[in-house]
């Protein structure tokens, strides 16, 4: 179950947005072990955020705040 949440990448479908209506700020509480606050890099078509060697293999959230 946890799994099929991973795979929908968190999009939900309803009928606010698909109607073109944007969304407003929300409000998210998550726990963890670490937290880092950087800017998003440009990097080619992309953007990317470099994290702690140590985290590699590890799961993340990013959350877009601005």
């Amino acid at each position: 179950m946890a799994n099929d949440k991973r795979k929908n990448d968190g999009h939900n479908s309803n009928s606010n947005t698909d109607a073109g209506q944007t969304r407003g700020r929300v409000k998210f509480e998550v726990y963890g072990e670490e937290m880092v606050e950087k800017q998003v890099k440009l990097s080619g078509n992309s953007g990317r955020v470099y994290l702690p060697p140590d985290w590699v293999g590890s799961w993340v959230k990013i959350i877009r705040i601005d």
